[in-house]
Parts: C-alpha cells; structure tokens; sequence
C-alpha cells in the first residue's frame, strides 16, 4: 500500500487520516503548526484540534510540503480560503488530488475544483462530499460520503481502493459542481438553523428552514449546472440535514451564537475553528444576485453577518410575500 498523503491538520484532515490509516496504511499528514507535528509524531494526539482521538502510529506529520512528493493521492483538508495557496506552494502535485474542503473562494468566487485545477492542472480532481462529523469518522463510526471524479470511472477505479474502509463508504458520482454546491451551499443554511435554535423559535421553523433552504441549493446548483440527483444524495440533502441538526457543527454552532445575541465581529476573531460557511455567504450571495437566483435565506444570512440583530432579519424574512412553494422565486 502506497502513502497517502492529507493536506491539513484540523479536525476533519485528522480524521481523514485516522480512517485512512485504520488498515495499517502509511498516511502524511501536513500541518502547518509545528508545534502539532511534534505532537501527532510523538504523542499520537491532536489535542488542539481532535483531542478525543488516539491517533494511528502509521500517521506520520510533516510541516514540510515537499514531503508530499511522495504520494500519488493527496486529500486536501486546508480551509477553503487557503487552499489555492497551499496547493501553489506545493513543489510537486499529486496524480489525484482529492478536495474534502466545502466553501467558495471569497475573492473570486471560485468553487474548489477552480482553485485546484488552476494550481495543479496536470492533477486529476476529485471532491469528496457528505455528511461527516470529525470525531465520529475518526471513531470509527458508519459514514458514507460523494466521491465525485473530475477523471470519471477511471479515476474512481484508482482511488476507490484508497478511501473505501469498511465503516466509511463512498458512492461514485462525476457530478464535481455538484457535489461542490451541496457543501458550500449547506455551510450558510446551518448558520441559519443555528440561528432559529438560537432564537428559540422551535422546530417547525427549523424544518422549515431546511426545506427551503434546499430549494435554494437546487435553484443555484441548475444555474451552475449542477443536478439535481446529486444534490438531492449525501453531498446535498444529507449535508445539509446533518449540519443544520447539531451543534457539533461549527456553523451551526456560529448561526446559535448569532441568534443568542453574541457579535458576529467577536465570534468571528475569537474562533479557533473555521465556521466556512461566515466566508461562503458574502461571495454566494452576491453571485446568486449577479445571476438573479432567488436566494433569500442565504441573503438574510449574510445580513447577519453585517451585524444586523437577529431578530430583526427573521422578521423580515418571515414578512416577505407569499408565493408558489415551487417554481423560480423563493
């Protein structure tokens, strides 16, 4: 078995290298903290970031990146807004580069698969997508996620070996845009659902907010030319119901804060993880009116995050005029 290399060492990358090493593969893990490569290679933990976990001893952290030359498939774990330059200072790419961060580039508006193909063209590219807490992939727990392949059945053919454990299943799609739109998109809509957890408002309005919310993924997921089965899978629906279920997701938890009454300004400085969805909204609510996509949870979100009070943008949001449930306005 050939190494494995993951680009990141937060939560999530941790646990992707937990699961790939849960058969005795060699797994390379890239953090750019030094202090927590000496900690994963001596210690076996990640307590910064995955405290709960006791790591494989075949995980071996590197903050060199051109160690990575060393493996043929690489999963990039970097936060969205890093990514392209992670990728760019990389000496040496992969043959398959495999993308598990969800998020658009705020400065341009680029979905992941943009970034990577620009930084490593000579790469295949692949997005791997669904709904996954850290904590329980790097506990061994049932999951099943989008592997979705720029370089189609060949590719998936290439790297199903790689990812596949028996306690983590992944089902082929070569739908990259839209295994790409569930995430980002989800990432806002649980900021959403944190607030009305935060507000009190009870889950009917939670259910609600779901619902409708996935109607604004499908509606911007068939402008970009996403479809509508993928975002209607694991990498959609099943993202989304996930994360905006549960405060174990950083968004979410951001979204109750928000309707708590805490600043967007102080929760943003005083976070240790990335909430991704805080970087999505802007860019995806400008590109949704750029392309007059009625996205009117997404843009309520992003008021929020202006620092307009909570109560104030649901009250606004719930005095909006009635309309068809389905169809091209909101």
């Amino acid at each position: 078995m050939k190494v494995v290399g993951v680009l990141g060492g937060g939560a999530w990358g941790t646990a992707l290298a937990q699961m790939l090493a849960s058969d005795g593969r060699d797994v390379l893990l890239w953090a750019r903290e030094t202090e927590l490569v000496e900690e994963i290679n001596t210690k076996h933990t990640n307590s910064l970031f995955l405290p709960s976990a006791k790591l494989a001893q075949t995980i071996r952290a590197t903050s060199d990146l051109s160690d990575m030359a060393a493996c043929e498939v690489i999963l990039a774990v970097t936060p969205a807004q890093h990514l392209g330059s992670v990728l760019d200072a990389m000496p040496t790419k992969p043959r398959d580069l495999i993308l598990c961060s969800k998020g658009i580039e705020a400065t341009t508006g680029r979905l992941m698969n943009d970034v990577a193909k620009d930084a490593a063209p000579d790469s295949d590219i692949a997005i791997l997508s669904g709904p996954t807490f850290a904590h329980e992939v790097a506990d061994g727990l049932p999951t099943a996620v989008t592997l979705a392949c720029g370089g189609g059945e060949e590719q998936w053919q290439r790297i199903k070996p790689v990812i596949a454990r028996p306690q983590f299943r992944p089902y082929y799609s070569d739908d990259v845009v839209g295994a790409e739109i569930g995430g980002a998109v989800k990432n806002v809509l649980a900021i959403a659902c944190g607030v009305v957890d935060g507000l009190g408002l009870g889950q009917n309005a939670r259910a609600a907010l779901i619902a409708r919310g996935y109607a604004e993924m499908l509606r911007f997921g068939g402008a970009l030319g996403a479809r509508g089965e993928t975002l209607a899978g694991l990498c959609g629906l099943g993202d989304l119901v996930l994360t905006c279920s549960s405060t174990s997701s950083r968004n979410f938890s951001l979204g109750k804060a928000l309707g708590e009454g805490q600043s967007a300004n102080d929760l943003m400085s005083d976070r240790r993880t990335v909430a991704e969805g805080a970087h999505s909204a802007p860019v995806l609510n400008q590109l949704a009116h750029d392309r007059d996509i009625a996205m009117p949870i997404v843009e309520a979100v992003n008021t929020l995050l202006s620092g307009a009070p909570a109560k104030e943008v649901v009250s606004k949001l719930l005095s909006r005029p009635l309309r068809a449930e389905h169809g091209s306005a909101a």
